[in-house]
């Protein structure tokens, strides 16, 4: 029996599927994937991982109180594009937000979700170590707002020592927050945007973003109203002139200083 002609189909048959594999790998989403296409985008070294981080807070009349979930979503996605070899885990959407009761920070509003920082730092080790279980070798945290940024420097750390000697890494990206705030803040100021509206939660800045990202999440009519004081509106900065060209501005300073920082990471092997 010649065998030739069954062998020749089989392997394009295989060669099609790694091409079409190879060609959606860059930006996979882990929950839109099954277990087995995990198994092979692992073989085919996809072995970073971002696991982004959001929260659910009052972002003022005007904003959609998911804004740093799907920030972190889209940019996320867009950031393991340009990596590459690079999957994304879902948003951690439940986030320290200050104290329930009495209520402090964004808890002062309603729907804003707290949880205790232990318990918020243990999601994240328990997800990082998952992946790494499975075989991850380099898990990259990314944070959307500044209220965790220490906790993700002490879980990587954490997680650091007790992987010493093995192959995996934990990678705490401190350039995407500081690209979303102080870079992003400096390129405002260069287009005479001023610092009172800039802002520093829901104003010029913050809205930009997510008008960049998404424009369905603002509330137009709101934004464009002059807030009241913070205590009322939970608004720092003036949002009025916040415009989706400003936020294409920032969301690719985010893509750009985050992603060049995950390679140089990553590159790195101990």
């Amino acid at each position: 029996m010649n065998l030739r002609p069954a062998l020749v189909r089989l392997g394009a048959v295989l060669a099609l599927g790694l091409a079409s594999f190879s060609a959606t790998a860059t930006s996979l989403l882990l929950d839109e994937m099954t277990w087995t296409e995990v198994r092979d985008a692992l073989k085919a070294g996809h072995t970073t991982i971002i696991i982004p981080i959001g929260g659910t807070e009052q972002n003022g009349p005007h904003m959609a109180l998911g804004k740093h979930n799907f920030r972190a979503a889209a940019l996320a996605a867009r950031i393991a594009s340009a990596v590459g070899n690079t999957i994304v885990a879902p948003v951690v959407s439940y986030v320290p937000e200050g104290r329930i009761s009495p209520p402090g920070g964004h808890m002062r509003f309603p729907g804003t979700i707290s949880v205790p920082q232990e318990a918020f730092e243990g999601v994240l080790l328990g997800a990082a170590r998952s992946l790494r279980q499975h075989g991850f070798r380099d898990i990259v945290f990314i944070g959307d707002s500044g209220n965790y940024q220490g906790s993700i420097a002490a879980v990587a750390a954490r997680l650091n020592r007790e992987w010493a000697g093995t192959p995996a890494r934990a990678h705490p990206v401190p350039q995407y927050y500081q690209a979303a705030t102080t870079v992003f803040n400096e390129a405002l100021r260069g287009r005479g945007i001023t610092p009172a509206q800039i802002g520093t939660h829901a104003g010029l800045a913050d809205t930009s973003l997510m008008l960049g990202v998404d424009a369905s999440r603002i509330r137009e009519n709101a934004m464009r109203t002059p807030p009241a004081p913070e205590p009322v509106s939970g608004v720092t900065g003036d949002p009025t002139q916040a415009s989706a060209a400003f936020g294409k501005l920032g969301t690719d300073l985010i893509v750009e200083h985050a992603a060049r920082a995950i390679r140089d990471a990553v590159a790195v092997r101990r």
